[in-house]
């Protein structure tokens, strides 16, 4: 469980806003960002990863920022973030629906693949500019680990969801105190944590998608598609996964569990490995794992043959295992610098013109 720290106040003032930029860029994902603070920029930021599900706490002054097309097409993690503010509030729209308006005990969904705009706002009875900063708690996590399907994820997203009770406050409870316990976990809980944090972000939103269906029937169903799909996620490393074992575990035929996914225009073995190929299309894209050999990959996602998993992933992803991963790992080290450099130039000039610092950035991403 890796932990990361950044305050500003660790470098000078007149860098502060643009260091601040650039580390949002790392962490996060490219974006274009504003303040009348900019001068003087007091912020801090920590980080926790655990594995792929990255959770963190920031307080920064008040911030707009946005990210467009433009930066999309640049560089996309293709990951969903929850954000929980626990000062302040958030105006946000995403993906062109209407501004909604988020404050402490709510919390905000939306993903890096479609385009959104925040802007940020401390308490509005504060009489310092440190005590009007917003302070919130955030976790993102790749689209592919959730068991939900796009379409019906889609309709949790860019909305206002509730904070203050049942799952909502359970999942936000958790934030918090991933962020601020700092010494109650060790780096062997990070796999669990993470499982956890995966598993209150699905009942979150199985829960207010249930709460919008309409005959109870369609409910369940829809309980019982997640269940088998967190089970089938949860044992991707298993070369005996398949509907037998889904069944049994599950206690319903082989041939409804066909039946549930047939609902989905996919069979179960599709489904299944295209979530295998998705987890090892990442851990071949994640520089940690550079050591790690192609076929020991493939063999940690249920892969037994690697010709077949080679076979597998260059039908789905038009490349071969051993390319992907080249081409993700130069891009890690090379990309990122001609990208800055270039945007930097563009913060300067809109300095110059607007009277602030604004800019893009296509940092390292850590969600590769």
């Amino acid at each position: 469980m890796r932990e990361t720290v950044f305050w500003t106040d660790d470098v000078p003032a007149r860098e502060r806003f643009e260091r601040w930029r650039s580390r949002i860029c790392d962490t996060h994902a490219p974006v274009v960002m504003r303040s009348d603070q900019a001068d003087d920029f007091h912020a801090h930021q920590r980080v926790r990863e655990l594995g792929a599900v990255h959770v963190w706490s920031t307080t920064f002054p008040p911030l707009t920022v946005s990210r467009g097309p433009k930066l999309i097409r640049r560089s996309d993690p293709e990951v969903l973030q929850l954000s929980v503010p626990l000062r302040g509030a958030m105006h946000s729209t995403w993906a062109g629906r209407g501004e909604v308006a988020c404050g402490a005990g709510e919390m905000y969904a939306h993903d890096s693949s479609r385009p959104f705009t925040s802007a940020f706002r401390g308490p509005g009875d504060a009489v310092s500019r440190r005590e009007g900063s917003f302070r919130a708690a955030a976790v993102a996590v790749p689209r592919a680990l959730l068991p939900l399907p796009p379409d019906e994820l889609d309709g949790v997203l860019g909305r206002r969801l509730p904070g203050r009770t049942g799952v909502g406050a359970l999942l936000s409870g958790l934030l918090s105190g991933l962020t601020t316990d700092l010494d109650a976990y060790r780096p062997s809980d990070g796999p669990r944590l993470a499982t956890v944090v995966l598993d209150l972000l699905t009942a979150l939103f199985a829960h207010l998608l249930e709460a919008e269906d309409g005959p109870a029937g369609e409910s369940v169903q829809r309980s019982l598609r997640l269940r088998v799909q967190t089970f089938i996620q949860r044992h991707l490393s298993d070369p005996g996964l398949g509907p037998s074992m889904i069944a049994a575990a599950h206690h319903i035929s082989v041939s409804y569990v066909h039946r549930i996914f047939q609902e989905r225009d996919i069979t179960v073995a599709q489904w299944i490995r295209t979530q295998r190929l998705e987890r090892a299309r990442r851990d071949l894209g994640e520089p940690a794992l550079a050591e790690v050999t192609v076929g020991e990959i493939a063999s940690r996602w249920g892969f037994g043959d690697p010709a077949t998993f080679s076979r597998a992933f260059r039908a789905r992803y038009g490349v071969a295992p051993r390319d992907h991963r080249s081409e993700s790992l130069r891009r890690g080290r090379d990309g990122a610098g001609d990208l800055v450099d270039a945007l930097s130039s563009d913060c300067a000039l809109r300095a110059k013109t607007a009277g602030r610092t604004a800019g893009e950035s296509g940092g390292a991403e850590k969600y590769q």
